[in-house]
């Protein structure tokens, strides 16, 4: 029969043996020892000071009193240290990281995780909340397939919530795409105060930009007679999406129409004339600057157009320049000038 047991090597109590308190003894320090093991520390050489009861880990290269004792946890009991060899399965809560590990028979490692169960929250170097129950805090996320392929899927209760994913920068969002109170997908901005759609894709597939700039505007009223050099304007917009202004008066009437967004447009110049003894007109960047000429005949009524791409900035102005001698004909579907951003 052996003098110790086989997992704690606790000292048994022999038939013959006298005093067999210390014996006993013994084995209650061992118990005392192990049982809910905390391990304050890994440590090379043993502490100055240490407390009852206090147990480290010794770690490599130990000195000392903890000299040829690596690995061992070491117990500091009635003055002494006692050396306590570790075992495979063991589990110690490591007090100076937080963490409960368990020995593999070569190094201490985190308990895992069960391989299946059930989780109310979990946090990934992260809190967790009720609101947050999977939070994870990390450079990068790494979805990767079983074989085949992979689909990360994002489900709501009703048409009416919300599955999407929002992209923010310091807990502000900027940016949010998915089903966002409705069945539609849609893309939206925002300048962390107010959103905006900037794509949205029907149910049936059809595609939108609402917020694009585009705009049709003309001047009210039925016709005038410029002067040749006088600039116009217009004063209505039949089609205003992306918040095309209105800005500076025209001298021959109007104002000039004002570019919302940077960007590469088309645009379009549309000239209705009842009588004409020969004329033409000038879209006019900023006043001074020429992008398009339209000419006509001397006669009656006529129209001329024409279109180009354009790279305007944000706030040019446009309006028109006119030469020769015309009436020319207002109002909606006439003289038109139609904006759209590429």
């Amino acid at each position: 029969m052996p003098d110790t047991t086989t997992q704690l090597d606790m000292p048994f109590i022999l038939p013959s043996q006298a005093q067999k308190h210390i014996t006993h003894n013994e084995a209650l320090l061992v118990l005392d020892a192990l049982v809910h093991l905390t391990i304050l520390s890994e440590l090379s050489a043993p502490p100055t000071t240490p407390a009852e009861g206090n147990r480290h880990l010794v770690g490599a290269g130990a000195t000392g009193e903890w000299t040829g004792k690596t690995g061992c946890v070491a117990a500091w009991q009635d003055g002494a240290w006692t050396f306590l060899t570790v075992k495979t399965g063991w589990r110690a809560w490591f007090a100076e990281t937080s963490r409960l590990r368990v020995f593999d028979g070569a190094t201490w490692r985190d308990v895992p995780l069960p391989d299946q169960g059930t989780l109310s929250l979990l946090g990934i170097n992260a809190v967790a909340d009720a609101t947050n129950r999977l939070s994870l805090s990390s450079p990068a996320s790494l979805f990767n397939h079983a074989g085949n392929g992979h689909q990360i899927k994002i489900n709501k209760a009703a048409a009416t919530d919300t599955a999407s994913l929002l992209f923010q920068s310091n807990w502000t969002g900027f940016a949010e795409m998915g089903l966002a109170g409705n069945t539609e997908f849609s893309i939206k901005i925002s300048d962390g105060t107010t959103w905006r759609t900037g794509l949205a894709i029907s149910p049936t597939g059809r595609v939108s930009r609402p917020n694009q700039p585009a705009a049709r505007a003309y001047r009210t009223g039925t016709t005038f007679t410029p002067t040749s050099g006088q600039q116009s304007g217009f004063t209505t917009y039949a089609l205003n999406q992306g918040s095309f202004g209105l800005g500076a008066s025209a001298a021959g009437g109007g104002n000039a129409i004002t570019v919302p967004a940077a960007g590469i447009y088309l645009v379009t110049l549309n000239l209705v004339v009842t009588t004409s003894s020969g004329h033409g007109a000038v879209l006019l960047r900023n006043g001074t600057e020429t992008l398009m000429t339209l000419t006509g005949i001397t006669g009656g009524a006529q129209s001329q157009g024409a279109s180009g791409v354009f790279s305007l900035s944000a706030g040019d102005t446009l309006t028109l320049q006119h030469s020769g001698t015309a009436q020319v004909t207002l109002g909606a579907g006439k003289t038109e000038l139609s904006l759209t951003l590429l």
